[in-house]
């Protein structure tokens, strides 16, 4: 617990100083922002402050958080060194500056952004890779929530049908409808579970490992699991560290803000704050697994011992174990309304990048039929292919995995261009950008889900991809012109 709790004074404290330090390298204004200058009560909408927050922290804080932090503490101690560093210096960096990068574009979607700083053809791959993805995070966040909900009453096909058309009408409604109006419920209840689940924890002062005990792979000895640290670990806690879905969601609020200095505590605040949630599942899960003299799942009445590899089981178990029946629901609730807020804003988001793409504008609800139907039939494909095989939604999780983090990528590689094109400090994104390319391509060369090549081979083809994309960067940096 004592590393838990260093953890959590390091993110907080990371927002007041890391935070300012992105801040003032911004040196954010009072220019007129996207949400008044382009108002058009569809997408471009004021909404107060704390609003658009709730609705940010929800758009990003999916699955991924309380899913990922629980497969990822599987590593052992390693995982909080990840979700502190990673949500701080990189996560954190990721979502701000792609949220004003935006504002300062009029409010753009991710390939225009893109587009403008990397080229035409980047553009065109990341609109396929951006839209691909959100069409993947709709429908894995359609089928999770379905399986969780399925447990308190009816069946996963009933909650299927019932999530995406709920996913249907959110992404047709002007934005202040229905994700406004509900969104702050769904942030209350992800709040409580993790703020309750937190208070547990000090109640409990559980004997868990801490990172001097070793950074190693823990689950290798204790779990049977045989995935390296590096890139698996990286790859598995995406939300809570770093995750390139981020980017798609902060345009969609770069368009409801009113003013500049709004940016640090709505994208960089939603981030750390989604830090502090997988900081928790994290400590939660390695209660689970490794707690000393037995884990936790030990002793928990009716577990069997091979229940603890599943994700949803845990979040399940330890809910109503913890919280009771009342506090156990709305944990539960908590950890649905999550994923199901991100579904309908990953739809929302491919809508308006195709849209911002083929320049048709979206208050007409011809036209936002004419890009949603499309969108829906193929999700539509992916769910009944999830529903047909039982391992479905995992191969899905893994890929999901891979394309999320190569997004991040090529967002902090936009980033890091726009912001030595302004003369900017951009050793500050420069970094995690190439530490995230040294992650995606080793992970490409190594993991069983893709070349599975021999460990020596893999990792100096992964460093050799890293360092052909930091050549590229310097050679064009040196031949800048400006």
């Amino acid at each position: 617990m004592i590393t838990f709790s260093i953890s959590l004074v390091a993110l907080v404290l990371g927002y007041f100083l890391y935070g300012r330090v992105v801040e003032r390298i911004v040196s954010p204004d009072n220019r007129i922002t996207p949400a008044v200058g382009k108002a058009d009560g569809m997408d471009y909408v004021v909404l107060p402050e704390w609003k658009v927050f709730m609705i940010q922290f929800l758009n990003i804080a999916g699955t991924g958080p309380i899913f990922g932090a629980i497969m990822g503490a599987k590593f052992g101690p390693s995982a909080y060194l990840w979700i502190v560093l990673g949500c701080i210096f990189a996560g954190a960096v990721h979502d701000y500056l792609s949220g004003m990068l935006s504002m300062r574009n009029g409010g753009v979607g991710l390939p225009e952004i893109v587009g403008k700083y990397l080229g035409i053809n980047a553009k065109r791959v990341m609109l396929v890779f951006s839209v691909l993805l959100l069409i993947l995070v709709g429908s894995v966040f359609v089928y999770s929530p379905a399986e969780i909900l399925k447990t308190m009453w009816g069946t996963s096909a009933f909650w299927v049908m019932a999530i995406f058309l709920y996913y249907v009408l959110a992404t047709l409604l002007p934005v202040d409808k229905i994700i406004g109006r509900i969104y702050p419920l769904f942030a209350f209840s992800l709040l409580f579970m993790a703020l309750a689940l937190m208070v547990c924890l000090f109640i409990k002062m559980p004997n868990l490992p801490e990172l001097w005990d070793g950074i190693g792979n823990m689950g290798a000895e204790k779990l049977g699991m045989t995935d390296n640290i590096f890139p698996c670990l990286f790859i598995t806690v995406a939300c809570g560290a770093v995750s390139g879905f981020h980017a798609t969601q902060s345009p969609l609020m770069a368009r409801c803000v009113v003013n500049e200095h709004q940016g640090r505590p709505i994208f960089y605040g939603a981030m750390i704050t989604e830090g502090i949630v997988a900081l928790i599942w994290a400590t939660v899960s390695m209660y689970f697994f490794y707690n000393d003299p037995v884990p936790g799942y030990s002793t928990l009445a009716g577990v069997e011992e091979g229940l603890h590899t599943s994700a949803p089981a845990v979040v399940n178990i330890i809910c109503n174990d913890w919280l009771g029946i009342v506090g156990g629901i709305l944990a539960l609730l908590g950890v649905v309304a999550a994923p199901i807020t991100s579904g309908d804003t990953a739809f929302r988001g491919a809508r308006l990048i195709i849209a911002d793409f083929l320049g048709l504008e979206q208050k007409k609800m011809s036209r936002r039929l004419l890009i949603c139907i499309p969108l829906f039939l193929v999700s539509l494909a992916f769910l009944l292919w999830q529903i047909e095989n039982p391992d479905g939604f995992n191969v899905v999780w893994q890929y999901f995995g891979w394309a999320n983090q190569t997004l991040a990528v090529i967002t902090l590689w936009t980033i890091t261009v726009w912001m030595a094109k302004e003369g900017k400090p951009y050793i500050a994104v420069l970094i995690p950008a190439v530490f995230m390319t040294a992650v995606c391509s080793t992970f490409v060369f190594v993991s069983k889900q893709a070349l599975g090549l021999e460990g020596y081979v893999g990792y100096a083809m992964g460093c050799a991809v890293t360092l052909m994309v930091m050549v590229w960067f310097f050679s064009w940096k040196i031949n800048y012109k400006g």
